[in-house]
């Protein structure tokens, strides 16, 4: 079983995100949620935008760091939306992390710090038509870095949403949500189980 480090989007620690974490749990994984906002949540995406903004991404960054820097390095790293951002700070900047699961997002590694983690898989699960990813340039970012790095996985559902996985937004898709649900457990079943190696060696 993995242990996850989950952040989430620019409406807070919602109800949609702890969901999502509580159906990682139920399947026997150990999953943390670091509050990058303090307790503060919105219910659109502007208002949740103008807060994140005023902490500023070095100050977001920082608390993920914190909330990081007890664990092994031997976790996986998620984020929905916003919360891809850290996510993916940490895969790049700390070795030795098991996964990374990029909802709704991604950022092209090359504008951020570190190094691409070629070793572990990293995954994207999004709509093929999320106005952010396509005309933001973050699918076609991910199918350009892909390629070169293959331990990139790319899963696209049909639809336009953008926060689809949290039930307080005009864009949640239960039917979607489940099968991202699904997929990121067999992601997870995948990962190699720690002492796995160790075991084959004898």
């Amino acid at each position: 079983m993995a242990t996850i480090v989950l952040f989430h989007h620019v409406l807070g620690l919602t109800d949609g995100v702890t969901a999502f974490a509580q159906a990682l749990r139920d399947a026997g994984h150990d999953v943390l949620t670091p509050d990058l906002f303090e307790g503060r949540t919105f219910t659109d995406l502007p208002a949740g935008l103008a807060h994140a903004g005023e902490i500023g991404d070095d100050e977001l960054l920082a608390r993920a760091e914190h909330a990081c820097a007890d664990l092994p390095a031997d976790v996986v790293y998620g984020g929905f939306s916003l919360g891809v951002m850290p996510a993916e700070h940490l895969l790049l900047t700390r070795p030795g992390a098991a996964g990374g699961l990029l909802l709704h997002s991604f950022i092209e590694p090359a504008q951020l710090e570190g190094s691409w983690p070629e070793d572990c898989p990293v995954s994207l699960f999004a709509m093929d038509a999320d106005p952010f990813l396509v005309e933001d340039g973050d699918l076609d970012a991910a199918r350009s870095w892909q390629p070169a790095h293959p331990n990139l996985g790319i899963h696209l559902y049909p639809g336009a949403g953008h926060l689809f996985m949290e039930p307080g937004s005009r864009d949640y898709d239960p039917a979607v949500t489940s099968g991202v649900v699904d997929d990121v457990l067999a992601f997870l079943a995948a990962l190699p189980q720690p002492g796995a190696e160790a075991e084959g060696a004898r």
